[in-house]
């Protein structure tokens, strides 16, 4: 039986507009190695264009691929009760026994700023949702996007994915920018929201820049 290599990441984990995305991809050795010649790499360090044509490729050459969309609305009401790491972590857990393969070894891009307690958090999902579960090798470490092809190929999935979420909200709000903070667009955006007095549910509320924004008069705008 060949071994199966399974990769997980996300892409929207700083945003305050739209949803965070994890996708998972599970490869063998023959895909990987197709992959890595394609130039599949960490998705922020490629083009848009490239990672719209690697995704249907990568789609195509996994055994099997999906993704959790969590929506600014669930990330809202989970955070009340836990850390987005904690959040990422139940995911990453939901999406590992929801596959139908079974990997030789999983490579996680680590949130945790130890990434050792990020693993730690997964597995004690995994074992608090199926105690029968017979978890495989995981290598949980930070910028695994960048070290392991099946962890790159879901930071492109996982990206496009979100991206394409954005494009649809631009076609009906107009250029909202990328949706982060830092963004000057989309703190024109959040602002002129707040001003309003209407936040829609693409809006993360439980973020520091909407919350700033609430507490800072029209005239400081």
């Amino acid at each position: 039986m060949k071994d199966v290599f399974c990769g997980i990441d996300e892409a929207g984990r700083g945003p305050v507009i739209g949803s965070l995305v994890m996708a998972c991809v599970c490869l063998d050795e023959k895909s990987i190695r197709k992959l890595k010649g394609l130039g599949v790499r960490d998705s922020k360090k490629m083009t848009p264009k490239k990672r719209e044509e690697l995704e249907p490729v990568i789609k195509e050459l996994a055994l099997e691929w999906s993704t959790i969309k969590i929506t600014p609305q669930e990330i809202d009401k989970l955070r009340k009760k836990k850390s987005l790491n904690v959040i990422e972590a139940d995911k990453t857990a939901e999406l590992i026994l929801s596959l139908t393969v079974k990997p030789s070894k999983i490579f996680v891009d680590a949130t945790d700023s130890i990434a050792k307690n990020y693993e730690k958090k997964i597995i004690d999902q995994i074992v608090k949702l199926n105690p029968e579960y017979k978890i495989p090798k995981m290598v949980c470490e930070h910028r695994a996007d960048d070290k392991y092809i099946p962890a790159s190929a879901a930071s492109v999935i996982a990206k496009v994915e979100r991206d394409r979420e954005i494009e649809e909200l631009k076609k009906e709000y107009g250029n909202i920018g990328s949706g982060y903070p830092s963004d000057e667009r989309t703190q024109k955006f959040v602002r002129k929201l707040v001003r309003e007095g209407s936040l829609p549910s693409f809006v993360r509320r439980s973020w520091g820049t909407v919350n700033k924004l609430k507490q800072s008069s029209l005239s400081e705008f």
